[in-house]
């Protein structure tokens, strides 16, 4: 397991051991981390760059019949303090509710698939831009296509964590990388458009730039 991965179970681990020690019974956090950017061009020109990267952690405590769940974007140590405060307050006034409740440790799973979900290679803003570039050009390299609304090429990673009290702690991620052209055939009245897109969780699977590229091409010529 990655070291990043280790630093966010202890992260969760610790949060829960504030919560015991407040008071809470029972307890599980999770905690959520996602990064993404796409590129585009439009008629040979870079047209826009964008990359966004977000965070949230939450907080579960079970007092008795009772729960509360808290959470934060803030993960400096005074900030968790203060959510685990906030939720064992919450939980001690809040109604109580027959059916809550965390899994006994004798439920949990021990046998988890490992899935193959997380491509280890980020693309350069580079290698996006060639992507989309390629997948433009040869959508207007269609004989009949005279124009394209654009293409785009974009990369996205995500992980999840879980830690509860009963003793399940566990890290996810997903990978995404995709192509997509919009191309435009005819003239004047006479006009089409129609797209192509890829897909994949890993970018050695996608299609090839310049297939996606013709395909949403030749779509656009078949509407005319």
């Amino acid at each position: 397991m990655p070291d990043s991965h280790d630093a966010t179970l202890d992260l969760l681990s610790g949060l829960i051991g504030k919560a015991r020690r407040a008071g809470a019974d029972a307890a599980d956090a999770v905690l959520f981390d996602s990064t993404s950017i796409s590129i585009s061009y439009r008629l040979g020109k870079l047209e826009h760059v964008e990359r966004s990267e977000g965070g949230d952690l939450g907080l579960r405590v079970f007092i008795g019949k009772r729960m509360a769940i808290v959470s934060s974007s803030d993960r400096r140590p005074a900030a968790l303090d203060e959510a685990v405060e906030r939720a064992v307050a919450m939980a001690k006034v809040v109604p109580e509710d027959p059916y809550c409740g965390i899994a006994d440790p004798s439920e949990l799973a021990t046998a988890l698939p490992e899935l193959d979900l997380v491509d280890p290679v980020e693309p350069s803003t580079e290698t996006l831009s060639d992507r989309a570039r390629a997948a433009e050009e040869a959508a207007l390299a269609v004989q009949g296509v005279t124009n394209s609304e654009g293409a785009s090429a974009g990369f996205g990673r995500s992980m999840a964590a879980m830690v509860a009290s009963n003793g399940f702690a566990r890290v996810t991620g997903s990978t995404g990388s995709s192509i997509s052209v919009s191309a435009i055939a005819g003239e004047g009245t006479a006009m089409e458009t129609d797209y192509d897109h890829s897909s994949a969780v890993h970018a050695d699977d996608l299609q090839a730039a310049d297939t996606v590229g013709r395909s949403a091409g030749a779509r656009a010529v078949a509407r005319l």
